[in-house]
């Protein structure tokens, strides 16, 4: 899924920060055996001691009759590493 990026978004730090972080996230889903895209991402943030922290969660499309098996990884907003994986049961 190609997309050419306008101006306005490459100017935008949030988006161009969140894009940095989700890219960093998918890898790490991808290493778990996650394909990101039969996924539902949910992406939230908090921050402490200046650091500021992304959880990119995802969890199955089709959750009926399923139980667990989320895969929730934190990145660092500043420079895209991550933080912690965390493997549902």
């Amino acid at each position: 899924m190609a997309a050419t990026l306008t101006r306005h978004v490459l100017e935008d730090q949030l988006a161009v920060s969140l894009a940095m972080v989700l890219a960093a996230a998918n890898r790490e889903a991808h290493q778990s055996g996650i394909d990101a895209t039969q996924s539902s991402i949910s992406i939230s943030q908090r921050s402490s001691n200046g650091e500021v922290i992304w959880r990119v969660n995802y969890s199955a499309k089709e959750a009926v009759g399923r139980r667990g098996g989320d895969l929730i990884v934190d990145v660092d907003g500043r420079d895209g590493t991550i933080k912690q994986v965390l493997h549902g049961q």
